[in-house]
């Protein structure tokens, strides 16, 4: 079970930190991923963090801007979103893979996912 918050609106510029709890996950090996849709455009993988190895991955458009980073003793998993721009807008979800090592941001890879988060980035 994922569960996001964290979403909503927002200037440009602003920032937002999304979280993602991870509840009744009975394997250790696996990652988290951050996606995120907007109206009329496929769904994109943002970033991941391994909860194996720590290993992280950012798409470019959002390196340097957001930052994935894990508390496993709240079993949550966050996405600091700064310098937020229009085009960020979208439902942004997280969810589980699992795998080994390392991780993906390729929907379809992934086997457990949340319900979505809000995030409008408007003046």
């Amino acid at each position: 079970h994922l569960e996001e918050s964290g979403g909503g609106l927002v200037q440009p510029g602003g920032s937002l930190k999304l979280s993602c709890v991870i509840s009744e996950f009975t394997s250790d090996y696996y990652a988290i991923g951050w996606f995120r849709q907007a109206p009329g455009k496929e769904r994109e993988g943002v970033s991941c963090i391994s909860n194996v190895d720590g290993k992280t991955y950012s798409r470019n458009s959002v390196k340097g801007r957001f930052t994935i980073s894990r508390d496993n003793v709240k079993n949550t998993v966050y996405l600091q979103m700064n310098s937020l721009k229009p085009e960020d807008s979208a439902v942004y979800s997280c969810a589980a893979q699992l795998v080994r090592s390392g991780c993906t941001v390729v929907p379809y890879q992934y086997d457990y996912w949340g319900q979505g988060t809000q995030v409008i980035v408007s003046s």
